[in-house]
């Protein structure tokens, strides 16, 4: 027997399976929002599934540039990948109305925070909007124009956060 199916058939037969909410917790820190949140997951990840658990990480990525839904990926060599929809803004004429507290291309301060600390750094704002609203950034890395870009929600203007769960 294969060491993939050993450890296949272990699973099954100790009736373990992926840590669902370890999986919606890691989706929420991912978009910067809570489950059910604009800009959250729209329902947490169905408690039907029974997926194996995964050895080796997950890795969280936008499906499209739209940043509609997240790819939830194990890594293992049989490992699965799920599809989570995000809950998308629904425009407004308050928030049309807003003004907007940092445009396209802005230079803006990107915040970390979390429990006890804050940790910041420079980068560019990929949209517009108003305070409150959640909008694309990419970090200004040394030398490299391609970082990755984040979703991080409109603190001040040139400040954007990005808490963590």
């Amino acid at each position: 027997m294969s060491p993939s199916l050993v450890l296949l058939a272990a699973a099954a037969v100790s009736g373990t399976f992926a840590d669902l909410d370890a999986i919606d917790r890691q989706v929420a820190g991912f978009t910067g929002a809570a489950v059910g949140d604009v800009g959250g997951a729209l329902t947490p990840v169905d408690r039907r599934l029974h997926l194996q658990p995964c050895r080796s990480g997950l890795a969280l990525s936008w499906r499209t540039t739209s940043q509609d839904s997240v790819v939830v990926q194990c890594g293992d060599a049989q490992g699965w990948r799920l599809f989570v929809p995000v809950r998308r803004p629904v425009p407004t004429a308050a928030a049309a109305a807003a003004p907007n507290a940092i445009s396209r291309g802005d230079a803006i301060a990107i915040a970390i925070t979390g429990d006890g600390f804050t940790v910041s750094q420079p980068g560019e704002a990929m949209e517009g909007g108003p305070v409150g609203g959640w909008i694309r950034v990419r970090p200004a890395a040394a030398g490299n124009s391609r970082s990755e870009p984040m979703r991080a929600r409109i603190e001040r203007p040139g400040l954007v956060m990005l808490p963590l769960p």
